[in-house]
């Protein structure tokens, strides 16, 4: 494989597309909704209307706006007197009514009540994207969807018009930023990889998303696999790697089947594997399948599960750049930052720094969930106010209720006040406000909703999930669910408010890992902005 042929798989692709194409979201939201039977129907209906000639049925990836689905758009070119058309909550016996809509016709005994979208909506209009670019368009389990969407071009640019050097100081210039939560500027960690020497190293995607309420990784994942592919790829070249592994949770079995095809599409044609692009580079990728634990999303927790042993964290140093799996240097990034990386050397690290905020560069991607009449995956540039998100592009709280707070970062995030919600979306803003980017769940809650119900909510979580390796996470975590549960339960006094705090600083300062150190966070946030509601809860002596 050499440029030239890539340029014609894509060109060949190009022209085989038709005039019209009908996309039908087959994620995984809209496929629990049934979409695979409107897919299924799509194909069947375009065959008797006899229009397959010119019009062509695809299973795309995920079309972001998940309340909404199973969603189909229509896109035609220009000649034939048609825009974009986005259906809503498409059910299979409504298929021929949309075929028919092609032929300006409606048979008989068809319904006809689709529910169009409107794709000049806020939601739509005020995302910026870079990670989903490819997402809703293109076939994920199609190599040459991707290689028409100018897929393995960065690689191929990389391999033979650049030094390793050349690409660490790019991805450093962009100003890329782990989207995986602590925010570690992505071309200094490759930059320590690089210069460790060693016999060997690794490239690890951490795929192991375990937040309550995010999917952003799944739906890359599920929607443009040869995006993280390329971006691994492009990593292990920089830092001198030969294997990677792509750490999946086993709850995300369709983005285990998406990636596990294009891994052999990829290697069927010399993408991945030896020799890659003919080149002297060789970079193989594997999968490994975690069992659900939330502790292995922390480097070394995922390192040990990988190397099959239990799956809990170790102190550092030594860091995973200077040792990590099976005792080598290993670059670990989640999805989301490798599926930024073949955009940036395409485009520039000039192109990608001009993007977001002086501190926090390009753009991040959000799951909206909760209390919010737009729920689905948004991508917007950093600085983003949480006003913006939440009222314009979320549509605000549905039955005309008011929102009350934003929970980001998950277990290790915190609760943003409403009164906040003019604050800016990047890492130091968020991290001011006592929560977090994290990965990029954010849980809209409204007037209803019990702030010490929400903290009890996470704290039952982190319990749940510590490893119990170290005593002040086992333990401290446990004894701050106990309060809490006094608390709720109007048992506890002003003496149980004080241990509180105390335990949260303790369990914070003290625990091994991530986990445990951030476990606080969700009650230290909600009793800085809502400590009403816990003194309402509070029995006066």
């Amino acid at each position: 494989m050499d440029l030239s042929e890539l340029l014609e798989i894509a060109e060949q692709e190009r022209q085989s597309q038709k005039a019209l194409q009908i996309r039908c979201c087959v994620a995984a939201g809209c496929l629990s909704s049934n979409a695979l039977a409107v897919k299924t129907g799509l194909e069947q209906a375009v065959t008797e209307a006899g229009l397959t000639d010119t019009v062509q049925v695809s299973g795309v990836g995920c079309m972001r706006l998940c309340c909404q689905g199973p969603l189909v758009q229509i896109d035609t070119s220009a000649e034939l007197e048609h825009s974009e058309i986005l259906y809503e909550k498409v059910a299979p016996d409504q298929v021929s009514a949309i075929v028919a809509t092609l032929q300006s016709q409606t048979p008989a005994n068809t319904p006809t009540t689709l529910q169009q979208g409107d794709l000049t909506q806020p939601f739509f209009t005020q995302q910026r994207t870079i990670v989903l670019e490819n997402s809703g368009k293109i076939d994920p389990e199609r190599i040459e969807a991707y290689i028409a969407a100018e897929g393995y071009q960065a690689l191929y640019h990389t391999l033979y018009e650049m030094k390793p050097t050349d690409v660490i100081n790019a991805i450093t210039h962009s100003g890329l930023r782990g989207r995986g939560g602590g925010g570690y500027p992505t071309g200094l960690k490759w930059a320590t990889v690089a210069k460790a020497t060693a016999e060997r190293k690794y490239v690890i995607c951490n795929a192991d998303e375990g937040d309550p309420g995010a999917f952003m990784d799944r739906s890359v994942l599920e929607s443009d696999p040869h995006r993280v592919l390329e971006g691994m790829a492009i990593a292990a070249y920089a830092i001198g790697s030969t294997q990677g592994y792509i750490y999946v949770r086993a709850e995300y079995p369709l983005a285990i089947s998406r990636l596990q095809i294009a891994i052999r599409q990829a290697q069927r044609l010399k993408l991945l594997g030896s020799q890659v692009f003919d080149s002297p580079f060789d970079f193989r990728i594997d999968i490994r399948i975690g069992a659900g634990a939330y502790v292995c999303g922390e480097e070394t927790a995922l390192m040990a599960s990988i190397e099959g042993k239990r799956g809990v964290p170790s102190p550092r140093p030594p860091y995973p750049a200077e040792r990590g799996l099976w005792g080598f240097p290993t670059l670990i990034n989640n999805v989301e930052t490798f599926a930024n990386i073949a955009p940036i050397i395409r485009h520039g690290a000039d192109w990608f720094a001009s993007i977001g905020t002086e501190k926090s560069k390009g753009t991040k991607v959000f799951a909206l969930a909760g209390k919010i009449r737009n729920t689905g995956l948004i991508e917007v540039p950093m600085g983003t106010s949480l006003r913006q998100i939440v009222e314009e592009m979320g549509g605000g709280v549905p039955d005309g209720g008011s929102a009350k707070a934003v929970q980001t970062g998950g277990p290790s995030g915190g609760c943003i006040p409403a009164s906040a919600f003019d604050t800016p979306v990047d890492y130091e803003s968020l991290t001011q406000l006592g929560s977090m980017m994290g990965s990029g769940g954010m849980i809209v809650m409204d007037q209803t909703t019990s702030m010490v119900d929400v903290a009890h909510y996470f704290m039952e979580f982190c319990r749940d999930e510590s490893c119990g390796k170290c005593i002040p996470c086992r333990v401290g975590t446990m004894q701050l669910h106990q309060l809490l549960t006094k608390i709720r339960e109007g048992q506890a006094t002003d003496v149980d408010m004080e241990l509180l705090k105390e335990l949260c600083d303790m369990v914070k300062h003290t625990s091994l890992c991530g986990l445990g150190q951030s476990a606080p966070n969700p009650v230290l946030s909600t009793l800085r902005h809502f400590e009403d509601e816990y003194r309402t809860l509070i029995d006066k002596p």
